[in-house]
């Protein structure tokens, strides 16, 4: 089985700034060294699942934003990723960044229509 902790980490530090905390305050919280944040950030390290919760409860947020993706077939594989996106936008952005999505995901799908190398969603 494959974990991505390359996408967990990203996601730590994702959360991690959107809440607007340094490495040194999610390390004091979760009484940890800012250099293993550091490293879980960027997958040097694997963080254990206690860590993780430890992480998730200091940031508050569940697990689930760490760990999403990591399924095969996740419907919700980018749900978390889009939140943390427009989080910090105002109603103006998150509206725009609405319709833009929008429109992407219809060319893409008439796309697929016109193209049958592309599968079907």
């Amino acid at each position: 089985m494959f974990v991505n902790f390359t996408r967990i980490g990203r996601r730590v530090k994702e959360v991690r700034n959107v809440k607007g905390m340094s490495q040194a305050e999610l390390a004091e919280q979760i009484d940890t060294s800012v250099p293993y944040i550091s490293l879980i950030e960027t997958a040097a390290k694997k963080a254990s699942l206690t860590t993780l919760v430890l992480i998730a409860n200091a940031l508050g947020v569940t697990v689930d934003t760490f760990l999403s993706g990591n399924l095969t077939n996740d419907p919700e594989e980018y749900c978390c990723d889009l939140i943390l996106l427009i989080n910090d936008c105002n109603n103006y952005e998150r509206r725009v960044i609405f319709e833009v999505a929008s429109a992407a995901k219809k060319s893409l799908r008439e796309s697929n229509c016109l193209h049958p190398y592309f599968e079907k969603m």
